[in-house]
């Protein structure tokens, strides 16, 4: 395993939609050590999830995993999860603002509007489907993810750009605030 290096704000590679794998690249050596080096790297940098095309690989691949996250104290626990090829269906229409932040986007936060149940369907790490509906600030993770995948970042999607601030400022300013919405999300949906 190795650490990738992760593109930042301003690399087009972040702004190329990813491709689709086939089953036969998914399961090749190649692309299983790459996995373990998106996890290895996405672990390092405390991250709630990584895209394949933050470390500069241009396939619809990539992982979340959230645990006791230093950087999220308000984020429920995402078991490590590997999502292949995916896609995410609207369940509901309802939304809520979600404070994100990004390893491609250091030092800035903003105010997103996510749905707040989603449907994922992909491929795991083996090839097998997953299929599963998600809510609240998780659905909100999942979301981010698969943007990236599409070739957006969270910047693309904030409404009020007076939401933009420093994590410093976030920690400072509105971190109290979002953390009660947080959790009022997570009571709701467990999630």
């Amino acid at each position: 395993m190795a650490l990738r290096k992760i593109a930042t704000i301003g690399n087009p590679i972040l702004r190329q939609p990813t491709r689709v794998l086939t089953k036969e690249e998914l399961l090749s050596p190649k692309t299983q050590s790459f996995i373990d080096d998106l996890v290895e790297t996405m672990l390092d940098a405390n991250g709630a999830g990584i895209a394949a095309n933050q470390v500069y690989e241009p396939v619809r691949l990539c992982a979340l995993h959230v645990k006791d996250n230093p950087r999220y104290p308000y984020k429920p626990n995402i078991p490590l999860t590997i999502l292949v090829n995916p896609t995410i269906e609207l369940v509901s229409s309802e939304t809520f603002l979600n404070y994100e932040g990004c390893l491609s986007v250091p030092n800035l936060r903003g105010e997103v509007p996510r749905s707040v149940k989603i449907r994922v369907k992909a491929w795991d790490r083996t090839g097998a489907e997953v299929d599963f509906e998600t809510a609240g600030l998780t659905a909100g993770t999942y979301q981010h993810e698969v943007d990236h995948l599409d070739g957006k970042l969270f910047v693309d999607r904030v409404v009020d750009t007076r939401s933009l601030c420093t994590w410093q400022d976030f920690e400072r300013y509105r971190m109290v605030e979002f953390t009660e919405r947080a959790k009022a999300l997570v009571a709701r949906f467990g999630s």
